[in-house]
């Protein structure tokens, strides 16, 4: 499938080259601002280096243990959008922000159907690799209980289930310029390393991680061989031109 003229896909290679060096500090591999300015549909792959814990924009900084993050050396950023917790390991996740401009036919008003594109894109993406039986939450966010603590323990808009565990989750940022749609998968859900960097009790966190386990499921544990996350990162960028 060909570019379509104006839309552009990039690797995480591609942005830092094209960006300015303002852009390329891991402390703000997750802002927007290098996106503000893009005329056109643009698409990212991001990778971490090394554990990193990605913070939604109003989560305070007191939800991290210092002495944690750094016994472990795991990084901690914030995004620009809201929403819960988000660790990352190297190779264990799919992240793909998404800049979808005003001009574009993909924008919509409505916060709450905004990312319905997104939902569709994902879910045809993961068939693509073997990964059925999805859906995707539609109407307003319902963070639950633990939602505003970890992200893929709520469900917002765009997101996408399978038989109610996440699969998918989004996080979304809106300007007068256009939205940017962050969006995660893992191979394989695990809540502990997450919670293990917060300052909390133990038996308070063995409780968190049995509740959170039953939340999601990662793409990998709905595959007979595992899905490919290159393979489906691969499809993705090669569809997001023409979609919708």
């Amino acid at each position: 499938m060909g570019a379509v003229p104006g839309h552009r896909v990039l690797s995480l290679a591609d942005a830092f080259a094209l960006t300015p060096p303002s852009f390329l500090p891991a402390s703000t591999l997750f802002d927007v601002e290098g996106f503000r300015s893009e005329p056109d549909r643009l698409a990212v792959v991001r990778r971490v280096s090394g554990p990193t814990l990605v913070l939604g924009s109003t989560q305070p900084a007191e939800l991290v243990s210092r002495s944690r993050v750094k016994e472990r050396e795991v990084e901690v950023v914030r995004r620009r959008g809201g929403g819960g917790s988000v660790y990352l390991g190297p190779g264990g996740f799919l992240w793909i922000d998404a800049w979808i401009p005003r001009s574009d036919r993909l924008w919509n008003g409505d916060v709450s159907a905004a990312a319905a594109w997104a939902g569709a894109w994902w879910t045809d993406g993961l068939a693509s690799v073997g990964v059925d039986n999805l859906e995707v939450h539609a109407g307003r966010s319902r963070p639950g209980e633990l939602g505003e603590l970890v992200c893929f323990a709520g469900r917002g808009p765009g997101e996408v289930f399978h038989h109610g565990r996440k699969v998918m989750g989004l996080s979304q940022w809106r300007s007068r310029e256009g939205s940017l749609f962050s969006m995660c998968v893992y191979a394989r859900w695990d809540p502990v390393p997450l919670l293990d960097l917060m300052p909390l009790e133990d038996d308070v966190r063995e409780s968190l991680a049995a509740d959170l386990i039953a939340v999601a499921v990662g793409t990998g544990e709905l595959t007979e061989g595992g899905a490919d996350l290159e393979a489906l990162g691969a499809h993705l960028l090669v569809s997001f031109p023409q979609w919708g």
